[in-house]
């Protein structure tokens, strides 16, 4: 009996790094019998109850001396029950009793009677194992099916700490699990269709440039109208996700431990709908202790819906500009700083007033000028900017809503969307994202369309910021109709879609 050395690995944002687990047994006596060092938080210094009765209690018995467990490097905190599993393990080597545990990475939760629960952030383990050339990796088994998408590292998994010992040893006489795909039907999948929701063409050609150029759209109009319908089925119109960026959406929803039972990789867009009472921790991520991702990370490569928009906290919404520009979140702490991505669509849905029905023909509203101006200014100059598509989506006629008209369906609109990304993905970027350096080339308009667009500038008085914007939208539409130049009716119908900002903000 002696020193032992196990792998284990630790997560911090979406990334994990590799952690030696160094086990030492030597005579007690000295009134501490279980020391870990390293810097442990208090779920790790927890440990040492669960590994002592996980070890009794699978057979395997304790050993008669004390331990100590030295997690390096030293200078990182480690944080979370996933340490149980390569202590343990550990632990039972020092005492004689497991083989050469070098070409494995462990990671597990241990129960009191040795079986081994599900951690977060296996997908990032996995990678860590490969990228420091582990070759093998044992992971609690609701966990392996997200593990085993990694390319070039074996992926077992275990129930009990007895077999993830008999994998160590005798690796051959089981199975790596294999990878199968995914499936999740995020809300507002591909099965809601757009010919569900009643009139609103305008609405619905405004969702679809939306999507062309991945888009933020913000809607406006009274209750019932159809704006939760509208933004629920916008899922169902984005092209699918590559392979790349299924692993980059799997990988924070692995670390968030959202990932199903027995998912590999996610198979749909996420459409992310927190209620208005959510804290900025919980909507840009953060939390006591282990950082973790928030709402406008878990929507990476999807849809963030905020219903009610001015409902939500003033300080709450302002933390939204710096991901919506640099499609980033960046959490520092004063022992780290972490960085989870949140490439997503906003789409936002507000009343025009608190009561809902000013402008509304058939409705009197109840609220006055100075209670509408409070409610609309809850809504920033800078956050509007950030957002490039304004709509309003009004009440529904009572013979549009019992027509049997239902307009284009999502079927038809997806088709339209695939081939305008298509011409997207040829340039390197989507529309939303094309690059300063590359605006006057890709977004050249012709005499009649610098006619339109300063017209517009100084009518609206938008900043730099909307002209951008304007211009990036008019490039979707073009791309739509599937041609190279933009031209004044492009620039024209994308200026509609900034028309709010001078109806309701004035600006």
């Amino acid at each position: 009996m002696g020193l032992f050395r196990t792998r284990s690995a630790a997560v911090y944002g979406i990334d994990a790094h590799l952690i030696d687990v160094e086990v030492d047994l030597y005579p007690s006596g000295s009134g501490r019998d279980f020391i870990t060092v390293g810097m442990p938080d208090t779920a790790v210094r927890e440990s040492r109850e669960r590994i002592k009765s996980a070890l009794v209690n699978s057979g395997f018995g304790y050993p008669g001396k004390a331990v100590t467990i030295n997690l390096a490097p030293a200078n990182v905190r480690k944080e979370g029950a996933g340490f149980d599993l390569p202590m343990a393990m550990g632990i039972l080597g020092a005492m004689g009793r497991l083989g050469a545990s070098e070409q494995f990475l462990m990671v597990g939760e241990l129960g009191l009677d040795g079986s081994v629960r599900p951690v977060r952030g296996a997908l990032p383990i996995a990678v860590c194992a490969k990228r420091a050339g582990v070759a093998n990796i044992v992971v609690p088994a609701e966990n392996a099916a997200e593990s085993s998408v990694v390319e070039g590292v074996r992926v077992f998994g275990a129930r009990h700490i007895s077999e993830a010992v008999a994998i160590v040893d005798n690796p051959q006489n089981f199975v790596a699990h294999m990878p199968v795909a995914g499936q999740q039907t995020s809300p507002g999948g591909t099965h809601l269709d757009f010919c569900e929701v009643r009139g609103q063409t305008t609405a619905k050609r405004a969702m679809e440039v939306a999507a062309a150029g991945a888009h933020n759209v913000l809607m406006v109009g009274p209750p019932g109208s159809g704006k939760t319908m509208l933004a629920k089925r916008l899922p169902g119109i984005l092209p699918p996700l590559t392979f790349e960026e299924s692993i980059a959406t799997t990988t924070v929803h692995s670390v968030a431990g959202c990932l199903s039972k027995g998912m590999s990789l996610l198979a749909e867009r996420p459409f992310r709908a927190p209620h208005h009472t959510v804290s900025d921790a919980a909507l840009l991520g953060g939390g006591t202790g282990t950082v973790r991702p928030g709402e406008v990370s878990l929507a990476h490569f999807g849809v963030l819906f905020l219903d009610e928009l001015p409902e939500f906290p003033r300080n709450v919404l302002e933390q939204l500009r710096q991901p919506l520009e640099e499609r980033s979140v960046t959490l520092a702490r004063s022992n780290m700083t972490v960085v989870f991505p949140s490439n997503f669509m906003l789409v936002g849905a507000m009343n025009p007033c608190p009561c809902g029905y000013y402008g509304d023909p058939s409705r009197e509203c109840r609220c006055t000028g100075a209670i509408i101006q409070r409610y609309l200014g809850k809504i920033s100059g800078p956050l509007l900017d950030r957002i490039d598509l304004h709509i309003e989506v009004a009440a529904l006629p009572y013979k549009e809503m019992r027509g049997n008209d239902n307009g284009v369906g999502s079927e038809r609109m997806r088709e339209r969307v695939l081939a305008a990304r298509e011409r997207q993905r040829l340039r390197g970027f989507n529309n939303s994202e094309i690059p300063s350096a590359q605006m006057r080339r890709l977004c050249a308009l012709d005499e009649a369309g610098e006619r339109t667009l300063e017209m517009a500038v100084r009518r609206m008085s938008l900043s730099a910021r909307a002209h951008d914007r304007i211009l990036k939208v008019a490039r979707t539409i073009a791309d739509l109709e599937g041609v190279e130049r933009v031209s004044s009716k492009h620039l024209a119908e994308a200026v509609q879609y900034r028309s709010l900002d001078k109806s309701y903000w004035g600006s």
